[in-house]
């Protein structure tokens, strides 16, 4: 490959913040602009709300378009794309006056039709009442249906996208309907893989299953004319359940207190006390650590997987939760010296980034 993947954090951290971060807010600025258009009040609020409250996910997602080389910018606009599907459904989930799975999974079939350019869009919003929303939802799909049209290596990667976007899916609609039903919808899902992941729990497993990462890595490989069968295999083992668990349970574990309030299904509420807590996020930090070490340019996906616990760990939500400087200082041990670097510098990017303008 004819590109350079930086070695090093300060490196890695010049290129997200110089480069990748301008390119994640362009694209943003794009589809909020749309997002305003949309017509129906209740899916403009809730297309809003997810890009103003869920940048950072499309800004870590991002990252992974260093792997694509010289078409970074494409799969910037394929990963902002693909991340605002899936915050946008999550939001029209959680905030939905609709229970109904039949809705979920159709509104999620949106997922598996931007992974698929063969397939024809559709109306995603057919079995809830507000539907008007200008074309929002099948441009998403389409410009991630127009990146992976063009993509040479696609044939290589489609099935395990696909196997990744439908346990996201799933997960998506066994976790928003009736409160009293998603607890063993979700125990019951399970139990299908449970043989082959006996070191997880039921919401572990689910867990794993709520991260798009496994997927933006892919595709930033084929985008860079550098995949094959054997490393699609291969990143697929790698990130899932423990990268892709990782991510989630830190996501989960920010958010306690926010869905708390909100009455939100948080998979950190299952475990038996703190001390099972810390003890199972440390030991995700470790078999994340280990896994990516099968991988080429595994150093990246290493600093990946540091940047993970440092940027959720310094997340201003972090000192809501009881112990949470505590359990910080002992998952930013565990991860190592990487995850103290990006987690100190995120926070004076976020410090930096609040701070009133002078006139």
């Amino acid at each position: 490959m004819g590109y350079q993947i930086p070695r090093s954090a300060p490196l890695l951290m010049r290129s997200v913040f110089r480069k990748i971060f301008p390119q994640v807010s362009k694209e943003l600025r794009y589809w909020e602009k749309k997002a305003e258009d949309i017509p129906n009040a209740e899916l403009r609020e809730q297309a809003l709300a997810s890009i103003d409250s869920k940048k950072f996910h499309c800004q870590g997602g991002s990252v992974y378009s260093i792997l694509a080389g010289e078409n970074w910018t494409e799969a910037v606009r394929f990963i902002v794309a693909y991340q605002t599907i899936s915050d946008y459904l999550d939001n029209l989930c959680d905030r939905s006056t609709s229970l109904d799975p039949t809705d979920f999974r159709m509104l999620h079939q949106a997922m598996e039709d931007a992974l698929s350019p063969e397939n024809t869009v559709k109306n995603y919003y057919c079995h809830r009442e507000d539907q008007s929303d200008g074309g929002y939802l099948v441009d998403l799909v389409k410009t991630c249906q127009d990146t992976l049209s063009g993509l040479s290596q696609y044939s290589i990667i489609k099935d395990y996208l696909l196997q990744l976007e439908e346990l996201y899916s799933d997960l998506q609609v066994h976790k928003h309907v009736k409160k009293e039903e998603r607890i063993p919808r979700l125990e019951k899902w399970f139990q299908t893989f449970k043989k082959e992941w006996p070191s997880l729990s039921w919401y572990e497993f689910s867990a794993s299953s709520g991260s798009t990462l496994g997927i933006f890595c892919m595709v930033s490989y084929a985008l860079g004319d550098g995949i094959n069968e054997s490393l699609a295999k291969k990143i697929f083992n790698s990130y899932f359940p423990f990268m892709q668990g990782l991510h989630i349970l830190l996501d989960y574990y920010i958010d306690q207190q926010e869905d708390r309030i909100e009455g939100d299904l948080n998979f950190c509420n299952y475990y038996e006390d703190e001390n099972h807590l810390k003890e199972r996020l440390v030991f995700f930090i470790e078999q994340t650590n280990k896994s990516v070490q099968l991988l080429p340019n595994h150093r990246f996906h290493e600093m990946v997987h540091n940047g993970l616990v440092g940027l959720y760990l310094a997340d201003p939500k972090v000192k809501q939760l009881k112990n949470g400087k505590e359990i910080t200082k002992l998952l930013l041990q565990a991860s190592g010296i990487r995850s103290a670097f990006f987690h100190l510098n995120i926070k004076i990017y976020n410090h930096l980034k609040n701070k009133p303008q002078e006139a």
